[in-house]
């Protein structure tokens, strides 16, 4: 008899009905030689420190680095114990007696390193030394499975990526542990939680965050002139910002004295867009969450169930490519779309034509291709589930279409010495674009939709000027589409294309996991939404503030980890190298956060009644001064143009609304500077000078 085992019990019902297992019986389907059974995702565990013996947050047990891991069973809590999961324990029984009478096991958990990983975690756990192979398979659909079950692997071919998920779900234990336990014992009080991807990614969000919110707008000036050839009407801006009303308003009054403006130059060129490549999980979460709201965990639910309904292929890729075998198929995928009705009439038009290739690439696949449809098309599938297939039928589309031809104007103007600038853009042919009829990129103040032909000496008509009065933005707080992009490439702030897929193996996190680790902050209190925003709690902060310098919160050495457990599962690397490196980082990250200070822990810190909610308390921190009640979200920094203030001075503007004189301020010239502080009617603060120093 051979047993596979799925993941998931609806895995395992399609696959029992390929093999012909039509039997139900007590946790498994059974016949034609077969038995498939299942798991319920992670049912086997490391275990916990108590595990070992190790109760408490006591600084002499750290750090807590096991010679060898103990696997338990999943764990439900009793009252104040943990025991394990009555339901998961008679699911072991099970497969322990199903594995004991079998000749082969077949291991079908999801084809990627977590589905790896379950199945060993098991197999190891109930001491199995049976021989097994295993089924890797991108999409569900009943030809899949067939293909697959005729081509099963050899299961030590997958030793490597076994390593590699071993690696990680250790490192992860012996990072996570050590600093939670140093940081909660410098708290003082409570249980605070600290992970190799987590606080990084806090991290990011926190320092994004103190960024936006410590943001002074600089006001500046340009000149708008209007002018127009041929009776098409366009708009130029002033190439340079003016600092100050009154050198605007000169510039603007030398402006409209000149009867012309003059062209100096204009360059015309055409210019091709490539397509984009197909969807991974990121890329596919990025947009979901710009373009229609989603979280990055709610894409990936719904992309696993279109996963498990045969619509799509497996969700939790890495990979934006194709190989050449799967693109053989795509002529096929694409007509059958040709009575689909959101895209039916576009479809049409690629048939029978040479189908673009840019996303066909059999180097750059990994453990599987970037995110395509199969040959079911949906029937009845839910409104969600109908958003994420079109964007991914559109995506299909679009990356195996022609290019986009545009034809790009630049030209530099000039009048009375004041040099204007415009740029205009227009779609020859459409290509890609057509999919979703979209428009070009989003165009700034100096870009014009189309422009008249110009040439280098045209004389146009001043027909209108206007004074623009705007300010310097901050960088906006992260969305889950932004954080997920900075995962992906450590931080690094990077719009190409192509330089973001060249580092990926080096980000944080991967694909199948971002949207836990996102969750994980939420559910941990150190993050909520604010409508599409992503803003750090009081908790939150507090947990940054503490550790934004230390080891823990390094985006690029964890960015290095996910790098080398990359190279665990090419065989470029040795799991046990990596461990012993985890080890001495444990070491020393343990030691930096028990000296760590924790805002808010077992001191009492000074507080205020707030101003602006009039219900709850500002606390007073080593940084910042933040209402508790999140609702409410009142925050005043203590550093003041290099100056920081006293409890009393902030205490003052809260209760005041002002302060007397502070002396030691700076400017951005470095100059000293002394004021009062007001806090005005929306709580923001402003400088106030004596009329001494102004009359001076």
């Amino acid at each position: 008899m051979k047993v596979l085992i799925a993941e998931k019990p609806s895995v395992a019902r399609d696959i029992a009905a390929i093999v012909g297992a039509n039997n139900r019986k007590d946790g498994y389907l059974e016949g034609n030689g077969y038995a498939v059974t299942w798991a319920f995702g992670h049912l086997i565990g490391l275990a916990m420190p108590q595990d070992y013996g190790i109760t408490g947050f006591q600084a002499e047990n750290l750090p807590i680095l096991p010679s060898e891991f103990k696997l338990l069973p999943r764990q439900v809590k009793d009252g104040k114990e943990y025991k394990p999961d009555p339901g998961v324990m008679k699911q072991l029984k099970v497969i322990r007696e199903l594995f004991n009478k079998c000749d082969l096991i077949i291991n079908c958990c999801d084809a990627g390193r977590e589905g790896c990983l379950i199945f060993r975690y098991i197999y190891n756990y109930l001491e199995c030394t049976k021989p097994f192979d295993r089924l890797w398979i991108s999409s569900l659909t009943d030809q899949a499975i067939r293909k697959g079950l005729e081509n099963l692997r050899p299961g030590k071919g997958y030793d490597n990526l076994y390593a590699s998920a071993k690696a990680r779900s250790q490192a992860d234990w012996v990072i996570g542990i050590n600093a939670s336990n140093a940081l909660s014992i410098s708290a003082g009080h409570g249980v605070w939680s600290l992970g190799r991807v987590q606080t990084p990614t806090l991290s990011m969000i926190c320092s994004r965050y103190l960024e936006n919110k410590d943001f002074r707008p600089q006001t500046y000036f340009q000149v708008k002139l209007h002018t127009a050839k041929d009776a098409m009407q366009f708009a130029i801006i002033s190439t340079e910002r003016f600092g100050s009303k009154q050198e605007a308003d000169e510039i603007l009054n030398r402006v409209r004295s000149a009867e012309s403006v003059n062209v100096i130059s204009s360059e015309r060129k055409e210019a091709n867009q490539e397509p984009p490549l197909l969807y991974d999980l990121t890329a596919l979460q990025k947009e979901a969450n710009s373009r229609h709201g989603f979280s990055a965990d709610k894409t990936l639910s719904v992309a696993q169930s279109l996963y498990e309904a045969k619509l799509i292929s497996y969700p939790r890729t890495g990979s934006r490519y194709i190989s050449d075998d799967v693109f053989a198929e795509i002529p096929a995928l694409i007509g059958q779309l040709s009575g689909y009705a959101p895209f039916g009439s576009y479809a049409k038009t690629l048939s029978g034509t040479s189908l673009n290739r840019r996303s066909v690439n059999d180097k750059k696949v990994t453990d599987h291709h970037a995110l395509i449809i199969t040959e079911n098309m949906p029937k009845d599938i839910s409104a969600d589930q109908r958003i994420i297939y079109d964007m991914i039928v559109a995506r299909v589309l679009e990356a195996f279409s022609e290019k986009c031809t545009k034809e790009n104007t630049t030209v530099s103007l000039d009048a009375s010495g004041v040099a204007f600038s415009v740029k205009g853009s227009v779609i020859l042919i459409p290509g890609w674009r057509a999919v979703l009829n979209a428009s070009d990129e989003e165009k700034g103040d100096d870009e014009a939709p189309a422009l008249p032909s110009l040439s280098n000496s045209d004389i146009l008509p001043i027909n209108g000027t206007d004074l623009l009065e705007k300010q310097t933005k901050p960088r906006p707080l992260h969305t889950e589409s932004s954080l997920l992009s900075s995962m992906e490439t450590c931080g690094k702030e990077l719009t190409d294309e192509a330089e973001r897929e060249a580092i990926k193996e080096s980000g944080i996190g991967t694909p199948a996991t971002r949207a836990a680790i996102i969750e994980t902050l939420f559910s941990r209190e150190y993050i909520v939404r604010e409508k599409k925003s992503l803003v750090p709690t009081n908790k939150g902060l507090v947990v940054y503030l503490a550790v934004k310098d230390k080891k823990i919160a390094d985006i690029s050495m964890t960015g290095e980890w996910e790098n080398a457990l990359s190279k665990i599962e090419k065989g470029e690397m040795d799991a046990d190298t990596f461990h012993r490196g985890i080890e001495v980082y444990a070491a020393q990250i343990t030691t930096e956060l028990l000296g760590a200070k924790i805002e808010g822990g077992g001191n009492q810190r000074e507080s205020c009644p707030c101003p602006k909610c009039k219900s709850s308390q500002v606390v007073f921190y080593q940084k910042v001064a933040k209402c508790q009640d999140e609702d409410c979200g009142l925050i005043m920094f203590r550093n003041k143009s290099g100056k920081d203030l006293t409890d009393g001075q902030m205490k003052e503007l809260l209760t005041k609304g002002k302060t007397g004189i502070i002396k030691g301020f700076k400017s951005k010239a470095g100059k000293q500077f002394d004021a009062s502080l007001e806090m005005d009617d929306v709580f923001n603060i402003k400088y106030k000078f004596s009329e001494k120093k102004k009359r001076n």
